[in-house]
């Protein structure tokens, strides 16, 4: 199926995504896609089916679904049959998404059937929270270690680790932290409400770590204003309906489901929770920042680092229930903390987070070839 057939687009772009439903990496390609209008033909192929991302998308993005019974646990089977999808492209750059695509990476790699790779790498999925799988170290270094691949990681965390573990060249790493539109997020004013409200915006998947936050604002019990907003969905939403109910929250936790309009939902948020086992750059925090939100999360990737100092020295060290729930309380106790906190993380997206900068910075990356070889930003800045 095909959007959008204004002009001769100037690049074909061949994505494979793990999943097209929505989520951090598939709403930067919807800021990027939407970015380039009708300039850029974009073919992508969704492992698990799910295309949910392409409601985000603007009239005039030529998008193409591309549909193709390569599941991931057979993929390696399967390469030569990659190599033929992708040569019958011919398409200018491959763009693949974390580790659900990284077969489609090494059979670019090995069968040369598109001359440019450029590879996101967002964060991992519990079994690498804490550690690098060897296994996966070597398929990166494999997959990725071609000249004609760049690599493209949101955090200083992901930096190291593909340098050091993965042990590709410097030239290919590039670090090109998230941005988003700022218009679309306001700072909230003064709330009447009696109530507060702590509120998260992600995937209901293991790595996020939910039945955490339930578990600390369980805690909270005796602040019977508080009230907890989870928006998002997916396969742990029933598990986590169930938790809520056994620690008697009963309506005082409510799940919203998947939006396309944070926004709207942030507006309604006294306080921003991240729980995760493990994250880089969320994009999440990004917006939850830009709507002038306090912060309270686990010490994660680049979260201490994405954070103003004041806010930064609530989450730093923080691993677990315990102290998720100590900076829980304490902010939810003081509303004058909350509002020093929201005020400087909207300054600090403001002036470090806003998607024109990252834009620009994609517009080089993707440019059509020069007779120099692939287009690169600067990998160090």
């Amino acid at each position: 199926m095909a959007r959008g057939q204004a002009g001769t687009p100037a690049l074909t772009l061949f994505h494979v995504f793990p999943s097209f439903g929505i989520g951090g990496a598939q709403i930067r390609f919807a800021q990027l896609a939407n970015h380039f209008g009708a300039r850029h033909r974009h073919l992508v192929l969704a492992i698990d089916g799910d295309y949910g991302t392409a409601a985000l998308l603007r009239e005039e993005v030529s998008l193409t679904r591309l549909e193709a019974g390569f599941p991931k646990e057979r993929a390696l089977w399967h390469l030569p049959a990659m190599r033929r999808l992708m040569t019958a492209s011919r398409a200018d750059i491959l763009v693949t998404y974390n580790w659900g695509s990284i077969e489609w990476a090494l059979a670019n790699r090995w069968l040369s059937a598109i001359p440019r790779h450029v590879h996101f790498e967002d964060g991992f999925g519990p079994e690498e929270a804490n550690r690098q799988v060897p296994r996966r170290v070597w398929f990166r270094r494999l997959a990725l270690g071609g000249g004609h691949t760049r690599v493209i990681v949101p955090s200083r965390v992901l930096e190291g680790l593909a340098l050091r573990h993965w042990r590709l060249a410097r030239e290919q790493v590039i670090y090109l932290p998230n941005g988003i539109d700022l218009t679309r997020f306001s700072a909230a004013g003064e709330r009447r409400s009696a109530e507060s409200v702590i509120g998260t915006i992600a995937r209901l998947r293991p790595e996020k770590n939910l039945r955490r936050l339930i578990d600390a604002f369980a805690t909270l019990a005796e602040l019977p204003e508080l009230r907890l907003l989870l928006v998002g969905d997916g396969a742990e939403r029933e598990a986590l309906t169930r938790q809520a109910r056994a620690l008697g929250l009963g309506d005082r936790v409510r799940f919203h489901g998947a939006t396309d309009r944070p926004e709207a939902l942030l507006r309604e948020m006294d306080i921003f929770a991240l729980s995760s086992d493990t994250e880089q750059m969320p994009i999440s925090l990004i917006e939850a920042m830009a709507s002038g939100l306090p912060v309270a999360s686990t010490d994660v990737g680049d979260v201490v680092n994405m954070l103003p100092e004041e806010n930064a020295a609530l989450v730093r060290g923080c691993k677990d229930t315990a102290s998720l729930a100590v900076q829980l309380r304490r902010l939810a106790e003081d509303r004058d903390l909350r509002r020093r906190l929201g005020a400087a993380n909207r300054e600090r997206a403001e002036r470090s987070f806003d998607e024109r900068e990252m834009l620009g910075r994609y517009e080089t990356l993707f440019a059509p070839p020069d007779g120099t070889g692939a287009a690169s930003p600067d990998s160090r800045s």
